[in-house]
């Protein structure tokens, strides 16, 4: 019985020796990431003066807001694409799990017991049997090797997108936070409007009993007066859907308190680098993603040539009560299935161009996601002195026309232009500043910040 055992594994040596002289069919390859000439211009015009990116900043140290980095914590434990994508990594890794469990021996156990009578009807004997079944495919071909790769790709994959999602979430709530912020800001400028054009009816309203202005003065400043307060109601509704916004983000429900700053403690990082392309970019989840679905897709091919070779399986049984012992090795070789294996050859072969050229748009896409957003932060932060300046000029404006309405020697109509001039100019000036925060934000989440 053991020369039989022996004999069937010297011919499946065998075999394995022929097996290993077809490497070169591609069954057995591993993926690597090909380089692309795209990489290294990635940035296109952006200058690259430090091989440093604040994208290798973990998110704790880049913002210094404790009030944002709780709302974070929250947002990574409670946020539901957050807790899906974590499930997600799970089933992957139980997916991978059974891949490397084919490796081994399949066992099976059918105990069994009988009671015989002879043909007299006189009384025999119990008779047991426990045997014990075995399985084990051979794996000479890689059909095992690459869907365990495979499989692999696909965990790592669900760790990059999960990665993906922390990042984007970790942008999404800073982003909504300094929003919410913005819109505190706006509000008070709309209040101490509000107080000021009030005044400004009092006044006009003064002029008009001395007799120095007509009615129409008095309509005009009363109907800005209102536009403002209806202003100041649509500010106070944009709060209320922005914070049930951030609400949502950190999987809590309505109502419950977003604890905020002022927009004014936000501090511009003194440096802001960006880093070399082909190390940056091929850190960023969604590449990896990319580049873990193109490996995904070049083991499919390896397996889809594996599935034209023979599959080899050593089955074997021990029945503990005779011990009898047996072992049998097969071979499974497609015949009639050529042109299905082939056309799924075809496809696989097919499905893997795809996804390099998915992969390679990754890389030029996030590239391109850099140099927008580095070019929307200059603009903004070029736009910060002359928004200042241009309040600064309309605020002494305003004053100056007010003086010489007194002194009748300005119409109403100057002073009102003067007003919403300034207004406008104040307004702008907070929404430039919460663009060069979500540009910085933005960027830090295009260099492969947040996703640690």
């Amino acid at each position: 019985m053991m020369n039989r055992i022996l004999n069937i594994f010297c011919h499946l040596a065998a075999v394995a020796a022929l097996a290993f002289t077809m490497t070169g069919c591609g069954i057995y390859g591993k993926f690597k990431t090909p380089e692309y000439e795209e990489t290294e211009k990635a940035y296109g015009d952006v200058a690259v003066e430090d091989s440093t990116s604040m994208g290798d900043i973990l998110w704790r140290d880049f913002f210094d807001d404790e009030n944002l980095k709780a709302l974070i914590d929250t947002a990574l434990a409670h946020n539901s694409n957050m807790v899906t994508a974590k499930l997600m990594i799970d089933e992957a890794q139980a997916s991978l799990k059974a891949a490397r469990l084919a490796y081994v021996p399949g066992f099976d156990v059918s105990p069994n017991a009988a009671y015989g009578y002879d043909i007299n009807g006189n009384a025999g004997a119990w008779s047991f049997q426990l045997p014990v079944n075995a399985s084990w495919q051979v794996d000479i071909f890689g059909k095992l090797t690459n869907a365990k790769r495979r499989s692999l790709a696909a965990m790592m994959q669900s760790q990059e997108y999960a990665k993906a999602v922390q990042a984007q979430l970790v942008a999404t709530v800073a982003i909504q936070y300094y929003t919410i912020m913005a819109l505190d800001a706006q509000y008070e400028i709309y209040k101490e409007t509000e107080a000021n054009w009030r005044e400004n009816v009092r006044v006009t309203e003064h002029l008009l009993d001395a007799g120095r202005y007509t009615a129409d003065a008095v309509y005009q400043a009363k109907a800005n007066y209102y536009s403002v307060c209806n202003s100041l109601l649509d500010i106070e509704q944009q709060l209320h859907q922005a914070e049930n916004q951030m609400c949502s983000l950190i999987g809590k429900v309505s109502g419950t308190p977003i604890v905020r700053g002022k927009l004014s403690d936000w501090t511009t990082p003194s440096i802001i680098e960006v880093g070399i392309p082909v190390e940056v970019l091929s850190n960023r989840p969604d590449v990896k993603q990319a580049e873990y679905q193109f490996a995904q897709a070049f083991y499919a091919v390896n397996g889809a040539r594996s599935a034209m070779y023979p599959s080899i399986t050593i089955t074997g049984s021990l029945d503990f009560y005779s011990m009898i012992v047996n072992a049998v090795g097969s071979l499974f070789e497609p015949i009639f299935q050529q042109g299905q294996l082939r056309a799924n050859l075809k496809i696989a072969k097919a499905q893997m161009a795809e996804a390099e050229v998915a992969f390679r748009q990754s890389i030029i896409d996030a590239g391109i996601e850099v140099n927008n957003t580095v070019i929307a932060l200059k603009t903004a932060q070029d736009k910060t002195a002359n928004y200042a300046a241009q309040v600064s000029s309309l605020e002494k404006a305003v004053e100056a026309t007010q003086y010489r309405m007194q002194d009748k020697n300005a119409t109403y109509l100057e002073v009102l232009t003067a007003q919403q001039s300034l207004l406008t100019a104040q307004v702008g000036e907070i929404s430039n500043k919460l663009s060069e925060i979500s540009q910085v934000i933005t960027l830090y989440q295009a260099l492969g910040g947040g996703c640690e």
